[in-house]
């Protein structure tokens, strides 16, 4: 079943909203690599990767669906920081925005009648309830910390454990 117009938008701006968050969390990365801190700007990166990952799912649904993804204008990051709090911070209230703009599509999907979009929107809410966990706990944890150098080298190491994945949808 294709898409209205009016959810065609709706899912474009949804693609250009996850891709935008990818440039966010790869300008986050920049901040803390000149930091030093390679193992956080690691996650960073691979967090990136994997907003690439979610715009290509949308790209592929709205495909599936018979309409065309057009991606929008992607602003460039206005990210203003100074300090390794402040980085996870503002990636935490990113993270929210695209929850509540994925929460905002599912209620125009269900207005709508769309029951094809479902799957995929219920996907992304589990999702976004995990990213914002995971994201809030380095932030209690760099909270705790506060600006311990031991304790923020502990962090880092840790952070850069994280497994590369590509970009491309798994199967």
């Amino acid at each position: 079943m294709k898409l209205t117009t009016e959810l065609e938008k709706a899912f474009n701006e949804q693609i250009t909203l996850e891709l935008e968050a990818s440039i966010v969390y790869r300008q986050l990365a920049i901040e803390v690599e000149i930091r030093d801190l390679p193992g956080m700007a690691a996650w960073l990166r691979h967090q990136a990767d994997e907003e690439i990952v979610h715009a290509n799912k949308f790209i592929d649904h709205v495909t599936d669906r018979d309409n065309r993804p057009v991606i929008g204008a992607v602003p460039g990051p206005e990210v203003a920081v100074s300090s390794v709090l402040d980085v996870f911070r503002v990636a935490l209230e990113h993270e929210r925005r695209v929850s509540e703009s994925i929460r905002e599509l599912y209620r125009r999907t269900d207005a709508a009648g769309d029951l094809d979009s479902r799957p995929l929107l219920n996907w992304f809410l589990s999702e976004q309830i995990e990213e914002e966990s995971t994201v809030s706990e380095i932030v209690g944890r760099i909270e705790l910390i506060g600006d311990d150098g031991p304790g923020l080298l502990r962090l880092d190491e840790e952070l850069g454990q994280r497994p590369a994945r590509g970009t491309e949808n798994a199967a």
